[in-house]
């Protein structure tokens, strides 16, 4: 069963900001994934998210007709946000209008909300004496959708972009052209966490904790058996295994190799730290103790240093 059917779907366009995406919605308590927006639709469907996310980029939708969505966001039924590029493929891709814009925004802008919807109501930073609501966000982006699809309305707007959100609610599909996911838009997080939560349905019970024991569990399932015994680290350098930047393979003689991504490896106090690289992490502690080698190196010509990785 995938993780994804009580979790969220981000399709990578680009964005420089994808990551925060990902990590705004972790801090919701929901499991999510990052896919690259050439997703096929059999994928996307096998994967069967609550919802999807569409990321920005650094891409223009009237000059790359290739950057689109699958054909399949829009098919499976499930709750859609798109963020800044994203709404602007959605816009295209559902038969709205994106152009060039001649006053750009880069940077703080103020947003009035339109509309109540289920997306922005009662999200707000502050009200103007005409009581309208305000959002204080992060824009940044040169084009901008300037008809709307068939069966969207207005959510959000700026004197410089009078479509800066927009929603189909009977489809739950929205679209912000400003960044929740950046903590210079102040209500961002509420507002991914209402679509996460509330839109998507997305239940809150996800921790890192979990899915950790999880994978570690189901690495040593997968691999643990291939290997049986105890291996061993080959030191490449003093004092630490020398795995900067390099892909190395776990040997086990007389099994197949089994290829471990490495950005660093120290050892202090008889221990292992590998730092901040948890997929690493996790398959090290599956393995509990393999040989290391630099791939395109020769292995050191020093007997291995032996020295088991711990598990939790």
């Amino acid at each position: 069963m995938s993780h994804l059917q009580n979790g969220i779907l981000i399709l990578d366009f680009g964005s420089q900001v994808t990551q925060l995406i990902a990590r705004r919605v972790r801090e919701a308590a929901v499991y999510c994934e990052i896919y690259p927006s050439d997703i096929s639709n059999e994928k996307l469907a096998e994967l069967n998210p609550r919802g999807i996310i569409l990321s920005g980029s650094h891409a223009s939708t009237y000059e790359d007709h290739q950057l689109r969505a699958p054909s399949a966001v829009f098919e499976l039924g499930i709750p859609v946000l798109g963020i800044c590029y994203g709404m602007q493929t959605m816009a295209v891709q559902l038969g709205g209008t994106v152009s060039w814009s001649d006053r750009r925004e880069f940077g703080y802008a103020e947003v009035r909300a339109h509309g109540h919807t289920e997306l922005l109501r009662d999200v707000a930073d502050f009200t103007t004496e005409q009581g309208h609501g305000m959002l204080r966000v992060w824009m940044s982006h040169g084009d901008k959708v300037t008809d709307l699809p068939p069966g969207f309305k207005l959510m959000a707007s700026t004197p410089s972009c009078p479509i800066a959100g927009m929603a189909d609610e009977s489809r739950r599909f929205y679209a912000l052209q400003f960044h929740p996911e950046v903590t210079h838009t102040h209500q961002g997080a509420a507002i991914l966490h209402r679509f996460v939560r509330q839109i998507c349905g997305c239940g809150g019970d996800w921790l890192m904790g979990n899915f950790v024991e999880e994978a570690v569990a189901r690495i040593r399932e997968q691999h643990l058996r291939k290997l049986p015994g105890l291996r061993t680290y080959r030191q490449l350098g003093h004092g630490s295994i020398d795995a900067v930047e390099q892909r190395h393979t776990a040997r086990a003689p007389g099994l197949a190799h089994a290829v471990v991504e490495l950005l660093e490896v120290r050892r202090a106090d008889g221990a292992v730290a590998l730092g901040d690289y948890p997929r690493t992490r996790l398959v090290l502690l599956a393995l509990r103790r393999v040989e290391v080698v630099r791939v395109g190196h020769k292995p050191s010509t020093r007997s291995p240093q032996r020295f088991e990785v711990g598990a939790r």
